[in-house]
C-alpha cells in the first residue's frame, strides 16, 4: 500500500501540464493502493452560470449531426437524433468502415466513414459529437475545429487542463463552437433543483452530498492511464459539476482521498469541497462498487435528496423532521441526451461559440481542480506532457 500523506498548496494554474495522443497498451486488474491529499482550491472563481433554453423551430431545416467513435454512449446519441425535431444522425465514422456501415445500419444513421477525417471533410455536417476515450478527445476535437466543424465532446472535456486551454483558444480565436458534452449541465431539471437551493425552500444551505459509483473498475477505459483512466474523470466529474450547479466556484479549500489502482489510476475518490462562506460540499466516486446516486443539499429549514445526480428524475423536500413536503419531477425526456444537442444547436444558430449553461471558462475550470487532485494523488497520463 503506498503510505498516505497530506499537502497544501497555492494557484498552480501556470503550471499545468498535458498530452500526448498515443495508446500504448496498458496493466489492468491488481491490488490496490490508498493515496490522501488536501489542497488549497486553485480554480477560478466565476459568476453564476447562465441557464440554457431550448426553442423550438418549426419547420427549419434539421442539423446534421456526425458521430466520431462507435461505442455504446454513441448508441445512445444516435438513438436520441432520431427521435429529436431539430436533429438528424448524419454521419458516423470509425477507423475500420465496416464498424461504421454496421453501426450506420443497427441505428438509422445516414451514412458512415471510415476515418474520422472523412467525416470532419463533409461540408453537410453541422456539429460533431466527440464520443472517444478522454485521452482522444483533444486530438479529434482540435482536428474537427480546425477544419470549421462545431464540436460537442463528450465528458470529461479533455484529459487535462491545458488541452482543454488550446481547444478553447482555437474556438474562440477561429469563431467555431465548442462545448463539453455534460448532459447534466443541460437538463432542465438541474436548473429546477438550482432553483429550489436558491428559492429559500431550505433556508440558508450549509450542507451538499454527492455519490456516484458503478463496478466497473476491471473496465479497460477505467484502468489504463493511457486512456485517461480513473473514477475521477469518468465518475467524479459528476459530482464536481453537482456541486458547481449547487453551490457555484467560491471555493476556499479541497481535501481529498483516492484508492489508487496497480495501474496507476484512482478508483475511488473522497474529495470535501469548503466554500469561503462555511459552506461544504462532500462527494464521494467510485468505480469499485454501485452506490445510491443521490445527491443532497441541506440547510438549516430542509433539505432536498436527488434520486441521481447522473440523471436527476425526481427531487424530493423534507421538512427538518425528515418529513417529506413535495416531491419534484423532470419533464419526460429522449434520453436526457437531447437538452445538450439542442442547446449546441440554438448557441450555433445565436451565433456563439459556446452554449450559455457550460460556457468554455467552467469546462476549464472544472479540469483545473481534476488535474489539481490528480496531481497530488500521482495520477498521471501520458496526455500530461502536453505542451500545445
Amino acid at each position: 500500500m503506498r503510505g498516505a500523506a497530506e499537502t497544501s498548496f497555492h494557484n498552480t494554474a501556470g503550471r499545468l501540464r498535458a498530452g500526448r495522443k498515443d495508446t500504448a497498451q496498458g496493466k489492468t486488474g491488481g491490488r490496490v493502493q490508498v493515496v490522501c491529499r488536501k489542497f488549497i482550491s486553485f480554480a477560478v472563481t466565476s459568476g453564476p452560470m447562465r441557464p440554457c433554453t431550448t426553442k423550438t423551430h418549426g419547420t427549419m431545416e434539421k442539423y446534421k449531426i456526425g458521430i466520431i467513435g462507435a461505442g455504446h454512449i454513441a448508441i445512445k446519441m444516435a438513438n436520441t437524433l432520431n427521435a429529436m425535431q431539430d436533429a438528424e444522425a448524419y454521419g458516423i465514422a470509425a477507423r475500420d468502415i465496416a464498424k461504421a456501415e454496421a453501426f450506420a445500419a443497427a441505428h438509422n444513421v445516414a451514412k458512415a466513414y471510415g476515418s474520422y477525417e472523412a467525416l470532419a471533410d463533409d461540408p453537410d455536417v453541422d456539429l460533431i459529437y466527440i464520443a472517444t476515450p478522454h485521452s482522444l478527445h483533444y486530438a479529434h476535437a482540435r482536428m474537427c475545429l480546425e477544419r470549421g466543424k462545431a464540436v460537442l465532446c463528450e465528458k470529461a472535456f479533455t484529459a487535462n487542463a491545458a488541452e482543454a486551454a488550446e481547444l478553447i483558444r482555437l474556438s474562440e480565436q477561429r469563431g467555431v463552437f465548442l462545448a463539453e458534452a455534460i448532459w447534466t449541465r443541460y437538463m432542465p431539471f438541474s436548473r429546477t433543483i438550482a432553483e429550489i437551493v436558491g428559492s429559500g425552500a431550505i433556508g440558508t444551505p450549509n450542507m451538499l452530498t454527492a455519490h456516484l459509483g458503478y463496478p466497473v473498475g476491471t473496465v479497460p477505459r477505467i484502468l489504463r492511464p493511457e486512456l485517461g483512466g480513473g473514477a475521477l474523470l469518468d465518475l467524479g466529474v459528476y459530482t464536481l459539476n453537482f456541486a458547481s450547479m449547487c453551490f457555484g466556484a467560491d471555493i476556499a479549500r479541497i481535501d481529498s482521498a483516492c484508492t489508487m489502482s496497480d495501474t496507476g489510476v484512482d478508483l475511488q475518490d473522497s474529495i470535501t469541497l469548503r466554500y469561503n462562506d462555511g459552506r461544504m460540499a462532500i462527494l464521494q466516486a467510485t468505480a469499485l462498487c454501485a452506490n445510491d446516486r443521490h445527491g443532497a443539499i441541506s440547510g438549516d429549514r430542509g433539505y432536498i435528496v436527488v434520486d441521481n445526480i447522473n440523471n436527476p428524475l425526481h427531487a424530493t423536500l423534507y421538512a427538518p423532521d425528515h418529513t417529506a413536503v413535495r416531491t419534484y419531477d423532470a419533464p419526460a425526456q429522449i434520453t436526457g441526451f437531447e437538452y445538450q444537442v439542442q442547446a449546441c444547436i440554438d448557441a450555433i444558430r445565436d451565433g456563439r461559440v459556446e452554449p450559455p449553461c457550460m460556457p468554455h471558462a467552467e469546462s476549464l475550470r472544472i479540469m483545473r481542480i481534476m488535474d489539481g487532485l490528480r496531481r497530488e494523488w500521482g495520477v498521471v497520463f501520458p496526455n500530461d506532457d502536453f505542451r500545445g
